[in-house]
């Protein structure tokens, strides 16, 4: 192997290096503002988590507004990517229900990541974050999920007095919400019997798009 090989292997491997421990920082974070909360979680804390020294911290974020950025801008994305992923579904109202149905694994697939996007007090910090997710639609779950029901809606597929987009798609996603948030916070109560959370979630939409649509055999 010539100099100029074994330079660029070590270069590769630092940059891997510093790339999962970056990763094991904001893993450490969104688990600890999530038990903690936001405001009591520390930077020493989160490096005590995984067994670093503060200043090691801050080699890799300048403090802990940079750190809840990133963090908010690489969940926030992964769950637009995710909704994305099911394509350009030509009927508006298959769109919503397959987007429920990805919205609901994402969730259910990446607890600690739901659990700190919409289950902990909102920030500065994620309101920046949700201002540069505006920014990249291709990413945004919330504006996918805004233009479907808006082009159901010019469509005539909806009743005539739902007609405020904004109010729909909030209807459809604060369903889903209250399942998933059900399940993640009463899974365990032996006094509450609590349904599959996908199984329930399928339900829930058949009926609330069955109410919502003109002509329900839609």
């Amino acid at each position: 192997m010539t100099t100029s090989a074994i330079r660029s292997a070590s270069l590769a491997r630092r940059e891997r290096q510093k790339a999962e421990t970056r990763q094991s920082i904001l893993d450490a974070a969104r688990e600890l503002f999530v038990s903690e909360g936001v405001e009591a979680t520390t930077m020493r804390a989160i490096a005590a988590r995984i067994g670093y020294t503060p200043t090691a911290i801050y080699h890799h974020f300048r403090d802990k507004d940079a750190l809840i950025q990133e963090l908010c801008l690489a969940d926030f994305s992964a769950l637009g990517q995710a909704m994305h992923k099911i394509g350009r579904i030509e009927d508006p109202v298959d769109r919503v229900r397959r987007m429920a149905y990805a919205y609901t694994d994402f969730a259910l697939d990446n607890t600690s990541q739901y659990r700190f996007m919409f289950m902990t007090p909102p920030t500065q910090s994620l309101a920046i974050a949700h201002e540069e997710i505006h920014k990249r639609p291709e990413e945004d779950a919330y504006l996918f999920l805004l233009d479907t029901v808006t082009e159901g809606i010019n469509l005539g597929v909806y009743r005539p007095e739902l007609s405020d987009p904004v109010e729909l798609a909030q209807i459809f996603w604060g369903g889903i919400h209250g399942i998933i948030s059900l399940w993640l916070t009463h899974c365990g109560n032996p006094h509450i019997i609590l349904r599959d959370p996908r199984e329930t979630i399928r339900t829930q939409c058949d009926l609330i798009i069955r109410g919502a649509l003109r002509n329900p055999t839609h």
